[in-house]
């Protein structure tokens, strides 16, 4: 059989390999993947895709503007379809939508899309590059509903969500159960808050030990654990030591043991990220633990569309100490039967829209091939 679908992609994560894998098994792509590495990330064994052919070389131009190279001859070959990273700053991809226009082959761009917060000359140049795709594959519904409102039209726009390895996540849920990790590690029973995901600046976490201390200082205190890597400087540590709190704070560091990770999700009350969440929203739900983050959403990833008030999480004033401790003190306290209800609301969303096999779908849809 010949490969008619060619994926061009600027890098390739770790978290992404079940989805690829999938599209590799199912479609029979052809990747070539780029090697741009905006900050430290783990990434996948592109190898293990029998479809893998090339790596593409990043190449600063200005700015944010960079190209692919290799990427240019991919759209002279036999392809007749062609998924690409949807960024309006690769210089090559703009080449390669023209290039597929003029021979009537199909774009397909996999991407944020919009924020909400663009300026006038992003919106233009946004509108210039979504148009010469022939569908846009998006993360999330939001992004979706702003591009109608600028008058892109609905056929255009698929969501296709994003996932992790929610196949060994449900293997790992079916036996997980309340454990006394965290009495055994705090000496007491204090709720649990959770952190995970990699420690930033942009992550605001101090605004989360600046809530901590509020909780005890009225007498609902509580616990904090923050698991991951610190990848910039804080002042976490600091502030922990400045309002004594060193015993309610386990800083656990990085873990990629799916199994501690789910126990530690599992037996936590809430899993709270003070600035933006991503991945962070997909990993605690999937553990039916509910999810606390900001409310602008103009700042904010795609995967924040998986919290829903009053079922699988909350959001709290963007920046406000006072409103993150309310919202927290309401989380913490549900009981036991409200508890397992949002448990299964948590579960309910990921298995719904954020696993591979939803986007597997949508991108057969995309591609006429249902």
């Amino acid at each position: 059989m010949t490969t008619t679908i060619c994926c061009v992609f600027n890098i390739a994560s770790h978290y992404r390999a079940p989805i690829y894998t999938l599209m590799d098994k199912e479609l029979e792509c052809d990747f070539f993947i780029g090697d741009r590495l905006p900050y430290v990330i783990e990434l996948m064994h592109y190898e293990s895709l029998k479809g893998y052919k090339n790596r593409l070389n990043y190449l600063h131009i200005a700015g944010n503007f960079y190209w692919q190279q290799g990427a240019i001859s991919l759209a002279f070959k036999s392809y007749k379809q062609y998924i690409l990273t949807g960024e309006p700053y690769c210089i090559s991809t703009w080449l390669i939508l023209l290039l597929n226009r003029l021979t009537g082959r199909k774009s397909y761009l996999w991407t944020h899309g919009w924020y909400g917060n663009e300026t006038r000359f992003k919106i233009l140049i946004k509108k210039l590059f979504f148009g010469l795709a022939d569908k846009v594959l998006l993360y999330g519904d939001y992004a979706r509903n702003l591009m109608l409102k600028e008058g892109f039209k609905s056929e255009k726009l698929l969501t296709i969500y994003n996932s992790l390895d929610v196949e060994e996540q449900m293997q790992i849920w079916q036996n997980l159960k309340e454990t006394s990790v965290y009495k055994e590690h705090f000496k007491n029973q204090f709720p649990i808050l959770l952190y995970i995901g990699r420690i930033q600046t942009r992550k605001k976490i101090e605004l989360l030990i600046e809530a901590l201390n509020e909780l005890i200082k009225n007498n609902s205190p509580c616990n904090l654990i923050l698991i991951g890597k610190q990848t910039d400087e804080t002042n976490i540590h600091k502030l922990v030591s400045y309002y004594g709190l060193d015993r309610y704070v386990w800083f656990f560091g990085p873990c990629y043991d799916e199994n501690i990770l789910g126990e530690l999700i599992y037996n936590a009350d809430v899993c709270v990220s003070p600035g933006n969440v991503g991945l962070t929203a997909m990993h605690a739900l999937v553990y039916g633990t509910p999810v606390i983050t900001q409310n602008n959403f103009t700042r904010q990833m795609p995967e924040f569309e998986a919290i829903s008030p009053s079922l699988t999480g909350d959001f709290f004033t963007e920046d406000s100490v006072e409103d993150l401790t309310k919202k927290i003190m309401d989380w913490v306290n549900v009981g036991f039967e409200r508890r397992e209800t949002i448990r299964q609301n948590c579960y309910k969303i990921i298995y719904e829209k954020y696993n591979p096999n939803k986007q597997i779908n949508v991108l057969k849809e995309a591609l006429n091939l249902h």
